[in-house]
């Protein structure tokens, strides 16, 4: 156990950073003070960590309860990184190794612990397979802000396991524990990922807990489609940028049977779900699906087109950081004259955002509640003008 631990010196980075923004929050302190005694009567390889944000309860769990051979998963690639910062900030990089949403992860686990998910989806599918492969003595404490829960998270924790408390509050958080896993999970256990067919569009999608909107497809999005004639398919390759279930990129990719497609997305969930949707609709040759945050591993001036539908929430608040940060990528990725399509809330001050991220900005389509734009970046597209000249 490491007495030099400090919570206050945790850092978000790489994520948004602020005054306001903390790494370490009263949830992981009280989830981790409840799960202790357990946590330090696990032996090396039963502590399981499931929704961490930036590490506090991996760390937490090792440095303050011995925890050894922590197995952790977080959806967010930006949360795993800033999980590895983190851990050298506090000399504990080994004792802990990051897996995917899958039986492996909870195996013989004794003792998981973790945010409770924005999505009853999400959580869902995380207290199903520790129910169906963890221990039978296992003990799952998940925290969250006391406003943000509500009885139908105890709800399902309740078809995962026969008994659920919660904790008291304190500093407005509380934990609920969870233990006496019912046999393979439940009496109705959900398959993952979902599936739902949509006829208007005549489109599968596939989608794991912690994609946003499941297995919908959300009002922007279908408003975004309806503008899918007018973006230029000659100026590929294309990015879905934030591709949550890959609803765009299955959508440009069938619209364009020439076109390179790239769906990219940092949440794990949504890399899953995109796949799924993309085999489904029997495009699994022509899309390419990359866990990726904000293009970082995308050249500059590489693509031609970039099709977007930003997020707009960071966790529950609602902050432009996480929109503006995928803006100036597309600004950095763009070719010469290439284009970001964008759709939003028209409340939102993202054109003029846009046009400092990008170029000129115009607005293409507008209805009662999301605007749409289209960004060029300036510039001559030279490898263009020489295909016309030879042409």
């Amino acid at each position: 156990m490491s007495d030099a631990f400090s919570f206050q010196a945790l850092r978000r980075f790489p994520d948004l950073e602020a005054d306001n923004l903390v790494a370490a929050d009263a949830t992981d302190r009280l989830a981790l003070t409840e799960a202790g005694t357990a946590i330090a009567a696990s032996a090396p390889g039963q502590v399981v960590v499931v929704a961490d944000r930036y590490g506090a309860m991996t760390l937490g769990a090792m440095a303050l309860h011995g925890a050894r051979d922590v197995r952790v998963h977080q959806d967010s690639l930006t949360g795993e990184q800033a999980l590895a910062h983190n851990a050298i900030r506090a000399g504990l990089t080994q004792g802990f190794r990051p897996l995917p949403l899958t039986q492996e992860l909870f195996t013989g686990a004794t003792v998981v612990i973790g945010q409770l998910p924005k999505s009853l989806e999400a959580l869902r599918e995380i207290t199903q397979l520790a129910a169906a492969h963890a221990a039978d003595d296992v003990t799952v404490f998940l925290g969250g802000r006391v406003k943000h829960m509500t009885h139908a998270m105890n709800d399902v924790m309740g078809d995962s396991f026969t008994h659920v408390r919660a904790s008291l509050a304190h500093q407005k958080s509380r934990v609920l524990a969870a233990s006496g896993p019912r046999p393979a999970g439940g009496a109705h256990p959900t398959a993952y990922p979902l599936r739902e067919h949509h006829l208007d569009l005549d489109l599968w999608v596939c989608a794991h807990g912690a994609a946003f909107a499941g297995t919908k497809i959300d009002i922007g999005t279908r408003f975004l489609l309806t503008f899918l004639d007018q973006m230029e398919p000659a100026a590929g390759p294309a990015v879905d940028l934030g591709c949550g279930t890959g609803v765009i990129a299955t959508a440009l990719a069938r619209a364009y049977p020439q076109l390179s497609v790239l769906a990219t997305d940092e949440s794990t969930g949504a890399v899953s779900s995109a796949l799924a949707t993309v085999a489904a609709n029997g495009l699994a040759g022509r899309v390419q699906v990359q866990r990726d945050d904000a293009m970082s591993t995308v050249a500059d001036s590489s693509v031609g087109l970039i099709v977007c539908n930003p997020p707009f929430h960071l966790g529950t608040s609602v902050r432009p950081g996480a929109s503006i940060k995928l803006f100036e990528a597309a600004g950095r990725v763009l070719r010469p004259t290439g284009q970001l399509w964008t759709v939003f809330n028209s409340h939102l001050p993202y054109r003029s955002q846009l046009t400092r991220a990008l170029g000129p900005t115009r607005v293409v389509g507008r209805n009662t509640k999301f605007t749409v734009t289209v960004s060029t970046r300036p510039g001559q597209d030279r490898s263009r003008r020489s295909w016309s000249a030879r042409g």
